[in-house]
């Protein structure tokens, strides 16, 4: 568990507060995406980077570099991330999944997918493992609609795959103590012993490959930043099981429509995010309502202008909605002169989120055919 006593918390299974990633950076001991790495992105992949990776909402890695050099020497890389089945899926969860779209369209990689039933079922007391195992099929309709190759994902829903994770994971547990891993999540004398040993299991997709193949692979997993907790536990264990130590590229945190923390589908209340299911009138309340960084009056806002940086709507233009970086920096711009009022900032993003949610419900339908057969059964 990582802690700002001042004013934040942020765990892979709790985020509260305004969070201040820089501080994170440094709390976890992670680098900064600098302008020459990102510049070595943009000519692996192509001449150019998605709007994620140009906007900073990718700020943090770990190793990628070494990555990014085994694929020159003709090492590819496997793509890994995943999701714990809680509830629907939202703007937020997307992040990581339409970065991995991007990558393996333009490099042809490999994807693998966990699907953590298990783990949502051991964590929300609230929740069956029917409950998880139907939200799982129903996210991984979601989350692989921003465009896959089928013949290259692979997933591993916990349930369903377990005989081809559990002996990773049994490797793992035998090197994790008790005490690192109550350092690392906070663990208490009230925790089920199940949630306590699932670290171990989320370890072991990053070691999947390179154990079917009996040769080490290199593994890149794009995640939030809040989930790295249970990757530095895997890096620690990955020489002594003999495994390359997967790298990591960190995403900001989405913030909820009503200002602090993340998006998130635990929240009791759905009106802090978009999600995937929402209709237009759901987007236009949600957005109508959503918390921004603007002045208390219209004249102070023309005078002092509004502060983008703890804007939820500002924050959903840079992700892709904003798919140019003229019009972005545009927005941002007279979002901070005071030209560009609140309202009609919304007024100007409604539009452009019910179209996409409209597009992805077409793409999602597509993915149905063949999501049944990526997943690993043994």
């Amino acid at each position: 568990m990582e802690k700002d006593e001042e004013s934040f918390q942020v765990t892979p299974w709790k985020v509260e507060g305004k969070v201040d990633f820089d501080r994170l950076v440094e709390l976890f001991g992670t680098s900064r995406i600098d302008p020459p790495l990102l510049a070595r992105l943009s000519k692996l992949l192509g001449g150019d980077l998605p709007p994620a990776l140009r906007r900073g909402i990718y700020y943090s890695h770990r190793d990628l570099p070494w990555v990014l050099d085994e694929y020159t020497k003709g090492n590819p890389f496997f793509l890994y991330t995943g999701r714990g089945p809680s509830g629907d899926v939202h703007l937020g969860h997307l992040l990581p999944f339409e970065l991995c779209s991007f990558i393996q369209q333009r490099l042809g990689v490999d994807l693998w997918v966990q699907i953590t039933d298990d783990e949502r079922f051991l964590f929300k007391r609230e929740l069956t493992l029917q409950d998880t195992h139907r939200l799982g099929l129903e996210n991984l309709y979601d989350l692989l609609a921003p465009g896959f190759d089928p013949r290259r994902v692979h997933v591993l829903f916990d349930t369903r795959s377990i005989r081809a994770l559990y002996p990773i994971a049994l490797e793992v547990a035998r090197r994790v103590t008790f005490s690192t891993a109550r350092a690392v999540f906070g663990f208490s004398p009230e925790n089920n012993i199940g949630s306590i040993f699932y670290t171990a299991l989320q370890s072991a997709p990053a070691f999947l490959p390179s154990r079917k193949e009996g040769r080490p692979i290199p593994c890149l997993i794009p995640c939030g930043i809040d989930q790295d907790p249970h990757f530095r536990i895997t890096r620690d264990v990955a020489d002594p099981l003999g495994y390359p130590k997967p790298a990591l590229l960190h995403n900001l945190l989405i913030p909820g429509l009503q200002g602090t923390g993340k998006m998130s589908s635990s929240s009791d209340a759905r009106e802090g995010a978009i999600y995937l299911n929402d209709g237009p009138k759901d987007v236009q309340r949600k957005l109508s309502h959503a918390f921004t960084g603007g002045r208390a009056t219209v004249a102070e806002q023309r005078k002092l202008g509004a502060v983008p940086e703890i804007c939820s709507i500002w924050a959903l233009w840079r992700t892709q909605f904003a798919e140019k970086d003229a019009e972005f920096d545009e927005i941002t711009r007279t979002c901070r002169s005071g030209e560009l009022l609140c309202g009609e900032c919304k007024g100007r993003l409604i539009p452009r989120v019910q179209k996409f949610l409209e597009q992805h419900q077409e793409r999602r339908e597509q993915v149905k055919s063949w999501v049944e057969s990526t997943i690993v059964e043994a």
